[in-house]
């Protein structure tokens, strides 16, 4: 008995995960191996498919899985979080120093940008250092005001980041997203075409896809909105002791001396006297493009090609691929409790923002927000492409005779194939399409407390909401048609400005291209 009871021991110590060794610093900074190794992380992570920061680090995508802390794989983040975790976790294990903003004066919405007011260097007093209980409190202290804060300004503490030229190799995997709508990805990977893909977390620790563009709005310089890229450091006064860095302190790299920054991505690459982000104009060799294809067109190094069946096609599984996150955010409330209960007396000063723990978790006015925002600008970028086909601008690449009805098919056939389903309150599943979506994308509530349908904007008899929650669901109206607290200016989104395939059935006609010959006699 004691040989078998030493033997199961033995079994289960073998098995066990081995503790995590401690958080050696090895080199002083970040050098470009070193983000290239970081790049490749991110993206082997986006790659995987994992759900959450949780199954991304239990992944096998995370080649230190087998050996971390369980207790310290168990960590959940939302979106603010989440490159922070990334970030420090790859510098845990590979030995690189790490420091963090711990402390900004303002807050997630503040009209003005917010200062980094404190700094907490991670290092190794000997010994090592604990690193999931330095990483524990880290994320204890970031959030996602800790990137609101001014991009073009070299006064005072530096934050974390800095904005990069948006050109090849400076948006990368890793590159940070910021939403001054509270909203923060991480790029895990850039395609030939300029594609930018990101991840995000949300307030219920879920981690989504999608594709960079409106859904992540414009903001001036002033609050630190867009893309971001961690800031270079270096560890200085440390002293080497058994093959690792030993005290020290961190010392961020000013503005001016680094090679990739750059404030395009705010006032243009053209003349901008105002110096307002609304009045930045962008071109690429001479031509002129609206900035989410300005970015596209840069970071592909100057692809301008497009074909529009394709374009569409790829939008359309993105956009899908939302609002399928969408259902699981929805289907979450109903799952809790949320859409039975009775509505509180009266919702958020900042529906953005609640200390309402069930607003806050199950909510989703900024996830619909940059949903119709991708919508409008998809809607927008197609009636583009219409326009330079119908023009016959070189850069759309298609070889048919009747881009319509291509387009018409296409859209179709792709909004057949992403199918939403739902059940509804009497437990009946509903199915929408894509085009079904359009049509009721200004109705559907982000508000916890309605029922299913109205989630999805559909008022069918089988909502039990009473009268009380309906009047709630009607002064919820105009928030329903925004796209973001923080674009100045923006008209409301109308019904005609997400409607697809109403733009394509009404596109005109190209007029047909005659070569004629010499000599040919016209009429």
């Amino acid at each position: 008995m004691r040989v078998f009871l030493l033997a199961l021991v033995l079994t289960l110590l073998a098995a066990a995960p081995a503790a995590a060794s401690p958080w050696r610093i090895t080199k002083d900074h970040w050098d470009a191996r070193d983000e290239q190794g970081f790049g490749r992380f991110v993206m082997a992570l986006g790659e995987s498919g994992c759900s959450s920061s949780q199954s991304c680090l239990r992944s096998r995508a995370n080649p230190w899985a087998s050996n971390e802390d369980r207790d310290f794989l168990d960590v959940d983040v939302d979106c603010a979080k989440l490159p922070y975790l990334l970030r420090a976790y790859y510098a845990w294990k590979t030995g690189l120093p790490f420091t963090y903003a711990d402390g900004v004066a303002g807050s997630r919405f503040s009209a003005t940008s917010n200062r980094v007011v404190s700094r907490s260097d991670i290092v190794d007093r000997g010994g090592g250092i604990d690193g999931a209980a330095a990483i524990r409190t880290l994320l204890d202290n970031v959030y996602s005001g800790t990137f609101r804060v001014s991009a073009d300004s070299a006064e005072g503490m530096p934050s974390d980041f800095y904005s990069p030229a948006i050109q090849p190799g400076s948006i990368r995997p890793g590159t940070v997203i910021y939403d001054t709508n509270a909203h923060v990805g991480i790029v895990w990977k850039v395609d030939e075409a300029g594609r930018v893909y990101y991840m995000d977390a949300h307030p219920d620790f879920t981690i989504t896809r999608s594709v960079y563009g409106a859904q992540f709005g414009r903001s001036p310089a002033s609050l630190g909105g867009g893309l971001k890229n961690w800031r270079p450091f270096r560890l200085v006064g440390a002293r080497m002791q058994d093959g690792a860095l030993v005290g020290g302190h961190m010392v961020m790299t000013r503005q001016r001396d680094i090679p990739d920054f750059s404030l395009v991505q705010y006032f243009g690459t053209e003349p901008n006297a105002s110096g307002a982000v609304r009045d930045s104009r962008f071109s690429y060799n001479g031509v002129p493009l609206g900035f989410y294809e300005y970015v596209r067109v840069a970071v592909s190094g100057g692809r301008t090609d497009f074909n529009p069946v394709y374009e569409l096609q790829s939008t359309m599984r993105t956009l899908c691929n939302d609002l399928e996150d969408r259902r699981q955010a929805v289907d979450l409330a109903v799952k809790d409790g949320v859409t039975a209960r009775n509505h509180p007396g009266e919702i958020p000063a900042n529906i953005y923002l609640s200390d309402d723990n069930a607003w806050e978790s199950y909510a989703t006015p900024a996830r619909d927000a940059r949903l119709r925002a991708a919508f409008v600008q998809f809607r927008r970028d197609l009636g583009e492409m219409i326009n330079l086909w119908v023009d016959r601008d070189p850069r759309i690449v298609y070889d048919g005779l009747f881009l319509r009805d291509d387009l018409l098919r296409a859209y179709d056939t792709e909004s057949r194939r992403c199918t939403i389903t739902y059940l509804s309150s009497d437990k009946r599943p509903v199915a929408l399409s894509f085009d079904d979506v359009t049509r009721r994308l200004l109705a559907m509530s982000f508000d916890p407390y309605n029922c299913v349908e109205l989630r999805w904007g559909d008022d069918r008899p089988s909502c039990p909401d009473q009268a009380a929650k309906r009047r709630w669901y009607q002064s919820e109206q105009p928030a329903r048609g925004e796209i973001g607290r923080d674009q100045q200016g923006v008209e409301p989104v109308s019904a005609r400005d997400v409607d697809i395939r109403g733009l394509i059935a009404t596109m005109p006609e190209r007029t047909p291209y005659v070569q004629y010959m010499p000599g040919q006699q016209t009429r």
